[in-house]
């Protein structure tokens, strides 16, 4: 999830050199020494400059990570309370302060050291807070922050309203951007001018220009905030005047270096393989990084879309070469899924089950090959992490928990494993651009995304029934094959169908049915942090809503989900 702060102090070596925000001490890492060290070795090097943001709990921090490194320049994750000797260990050349749930004007709020704006205005180091990161700039400083008459949530238009030095040369004074505030500057420091405003009036952009202290009430770091990625480039590299040196290639060899450092030499590995492109991507990374000691296992555990189990088996073998052994665990998995219909209690259930299956695995692969299986893949993104809070020693302290995610609730210590998950740190356009350079077929890595716990959180309520798997399986097929034939499916971020637990009253063959209504979703994204609805044309839903109602007898009614992420989260369970 959020950038992994090791508090083992651990010296990798020179070459190849790992870097901090993939397991290694971060603290030992950004010397002048390290960068030093890393400009020399030729693997990992970061560039000249590192951005530091501080984590305040934003759902969104580690998208602020993430824009600055797709900008080409390296930046570090550290919790909102890390002192200054812990930030100033980095050598930072810019600090953003993230968003974050709580409100500044509370006693005990997450808060910067004393001595920060010291510090920052004594080294000429440039700070941009977003959100709670704005507020704390301004509450910090002498002005005051309240509670808004008025919350401001979503999309919505802000007007830049005089010159100003974060927003450069912008040409159109209004743009759409990402909201999510509840609180508001009311006052601002002296020498801080507001430099953008909401349609309600609420101040969304200041600067001290002279000091070098901006502030953004909204997100920029969000796909959906329209200029906000140039708003980060402008801030970087007019202002701030940070060099690029960060690229995707780095992330690959940095994890397959990580791997085959904690992995020994006669280890070996159990990978689960969903069939999705994350647990795919991160089978083929391991086996580049350790070969043959590496085995396989895709789990049929009765949750799987139509025909899945043989679909994705005959891509293990015909394209990823990855040798595989499937497993059938439906029967246990249903039976003890039956009569639960409380969402956290599925996921608890599956995740539970997921780890006795692969106790039986490793039992048999110890078997076969003589080695008992120390480690276990997964291929867990940071959206896994973030929307499942932050786990115990992770650092990251701030956060409110959405939901939990069954393959980052923790292993049995019994159980004797230890997670490699070298994807842990990205997200899942990141993922893809990974297995491109490793020659994942395009055709696989295009593929839309599928939750771990499968259809049991696309099925509402009991999973085992009035034949609801069958039901859901059979309408999200002709769902999914309707948009492949329309020419739409690259075009769609995630597309599912949802069996909802009602029946409805209708009309077919000229008598009344009282049978199952079914939701679909489609929508566009970059992250699976923020999304929007797709607008599918009209006809489009007709003839699939059509289609669906004539071939799948148990359903009488179709509906359209058209809900963005937030307030909703693309999953309905």
């Amino acid at each position: 999830g959020e950038l992994r702060v090791h508090r083992a102090r651990r010296r990798l070596g020179p070459t190849p050199f790992v870097h901090p925000h993939v397991g290694a001490s971060v603290d030992t890492m950004s010397s002048p020494a390290a960068k030093k060290a890393r400009r020399e070795s030729g693997v990992g090097a970061t560039g000249p400059d590192t951005v530091v943001v501080l984590d305040y709990g934003s759902q969104y921090t580690q998208l602020i990570t993430r824009r600055v490194r797709e900008l080409g320049v390296y930046s570090v994750l550290l919790p909102g309370d890390a002192d200054m000797a812990r930030i100033t260990s980095h050598d930072p050349s810019v600090i953003i302060l993230s968003g974050g749930p709580n409100s500044v004007h509370v006693e005990g709020a997450p808060s910067v050291p004393d001595t920060f704006f010291n510090h920052c205005q004594a080294k000429g180091i440039p700070v941009l807070g977003i959100c709670y990161g704005m507020q704390l700039i301004v509450q910090l400083m002498g002005g005051e922050v309240k509670p808004a008459d008025k919350a401001e949530y979503g999309r919505m238009p802000v007007h830049i309203v005089q010159e100003s030095a974060l927003y450069g040369e912008e040409m159109d004074p209004t743009q759409m951007v990402w909201m999510s505030h509840g609180d508001e500057a009311v006052r601002l420091p002296e020498g801080f001018k507001c430099v953008g405003k909401s349609d309600a009036g609420a101040v969304v952009a200041i600067e001290n220009a002279e000091r070098k202290i901006f502030g953004l009430q909204y997100h920029p770091e969000v796909t959906h905030s329209e200029r906000g990625f140039e708003t980060i480039r402008h801030f970087l590299f007019h202002i701030a005047k940070v060099e690029a040196g960060w690229t995707m290639q780095n992330i690959l060899d940095e994890q397959i270096a990580l791997v085959n450092q904690k992995v020994g030499p006669d280890d070996h590995v159990i990978c689960a393989l969903s069939g999705g492109v994350d647990s795919a991507v991160a089978a083929t990374l391991v086996h580049k990084a350790i070969g043959d000691r590496l085995h396989c296992c895709f789990v049929d555990n009765g949750l799987l879309r139509y025909k899945e189990g043989e679909r994705v088996m005959k891509m293990f073998k015909d394209h990823l070469h990855l040798p595989v052994t499937k497993i059938d665990d439906s029967a246990r998995l249903l039976a003890k899924l039956k009569g639960v219909t409380e969402p956290e209690k599925k996921r608890k259930t599956i995740g539970a089950q997921f780890i006795e299956v692969f106790k039986e695995y490793k039992d048999d692969v110890e078997k076969k090959t003589g080695v008992r299986p120390k480690f276990l893949v997964q291929g867990t993104l940071y959206p896994d992490v973030i929307e499942s809070c932050p786990p115990p020693g992770s650092d990251q302290k701030h956060s409110h928990t959405i939901k939990s995610h069954h393959n980052v609730g923790g292993l049995p210590k019994e159980l004797g494993f230890e997670l490699v998950e070298p994807l842990r740190m990205l997200f899942k356009d990141e993922v893809r651009k990974l297995g491109l350079l490793m020659d994942v077929p395009q055709a696989f890595i295009s593929r839309h995304p599928f939750p771990g716990p499968g259809l049991a959180v696309r099925v509402l309520g009991d999973v085992c029934a009035e034949g609801a798997l069958d039901t859901i399986r059979a309408v999200d097929e002709i769902y999914i094959n309707a948009i492949k034939d329309a020419g739409l499916y690259d075009k769609i971020w995630q597309a599912f169908a949802v069996f909802l637990p009602i029946k409805s009253v209708g009309v077919q063959g000229d008598q009344r049915t009282h049978s199952h209504v079914v939701g679909l979703r489609a929508i566009t994204s970059s992250d699976g942090m923020t999304a929007d609805w797709y607008q599918f044309e009209p006809k489009f839903l007709q003839e699939v809503s059509a289609k669906i109602c004539n071939e799948v007898k148990s359903v009488n009614r179709v509906v359209y989900d058209i809900t963005s992420k937030p307030p909703s989260t693309v999953e309905w369970e």
